[in-house]
């Protein structure tokens, strides 16, 4: 991807920003569609960015309608995509529901430690006791084959149909706040209602991750649609950079989900 482009992002989302050009060309080259892995909020609007520029079409999706995790279909004009071009499956944890509780960190954990990448699993959902996971057609057998226990609780995964697909707990809160910088402390600490400098060691203790990445760069420059992770608080997504006030201060939208 040229130089013109890759100024526009962060210098190290450009690996990225060099496969989605591969994608773009190869939809060009051989005149057929090509699918993703899942792509986080971020890499959305990233490949959403590029595929306009390019004039090639692009669908998104993540097996339900508010999916964080989503795979990206770009393609040509005659295509007309269906769900099943996605191939996505959903996957039904069967655990003791009266007898243990889960977490979203032991089933990601349990599934990352069976060897696959975070980019094969797309949203893990919960309506506060089943728990569901999107993946992709290609490794449900795998995942079903690896999977025993989830932390110290037994438990397996069974496909499940799409119509099952449970009502996720969503208790995303919408605000809005004026920042003197998109910096990662400063937006952690905004976000959860510190002060800067404890937002600072959070970071440095290793304990924040952004788009599901670990850093420890309090000054790393945050942009529309990162997701920051904070143990222990909860998430906060840069929803909207909507330019200055007079003061110079940054305009932002920020949504959060509190642990």
């Amino acid at each position: 991807m040229d130089e013109n482009i890759t100024q526009h992002f962060r210098p190290d989302e450009a690996p990225f920003i060099d496969a989605i050009g591969e994608w773009l060309q190869q939809v060009a080259d051989e005149y057929r569609p090509v699918l993703t892995h899942f792509l986080n909020p971020r890499q959305v609007y990233i490949a959403t960015t590029l595929a306009r520029r390019a004039d090639v079409k692009v669908q998104f999706r993540g097996g339900h309608e508010h999916a964080e995790m989503r795979r990206a279909l770009f393609f040509p004009d005659y295509f007309e995509p269906t769900e099943a071009d996605f191939e996505l499956r959903l996957l039904l944890v069967d655990y003791p529901v009266k007898f243990a509780t889960l977490h979203h960190s032991q089933i990601l954990g349990t599934l990352l430690g069976a060897g696959i990448e975070r980019e094969i699993l797309g949203d893990i959902l919960t309506d506060g006791q089943v728990w569901q996971v999107v993946t992709e057609k290609s490794m449900m057998d795998y995942l079903v084959g690896q999977v025993d226990h989830i932390g110290r609780v037994k438990a397996r995964l069974t496909l499940a149909d799409f119509n099952e697909l449970i009502a996720p707990l969503n208790e995303w809160e919408s605000e809005s706040a004026t920042l003197s910088s998109l910096r990662l402390d400063n937006i952690v600490g905004t976000g959860f209602h510190l002060s800067r400098h404890r937002a600072k060691e959070l970071i440095e203790a290793d304990h924040v991750r952004v788009n599901w990445t670990e850093t420890t760069k309090p000054d790393y420059e945050l942009d529309v649609a990162d997701i920051v992770s904070v143990r222990g608080f909860g998430r906060v997504r840069l929803d909207e950079v909507a330019g200055k006030t007079k003061k110079e201060k940054i305009r932002v939208t920020l949504a959060v989900l509190k642990k």
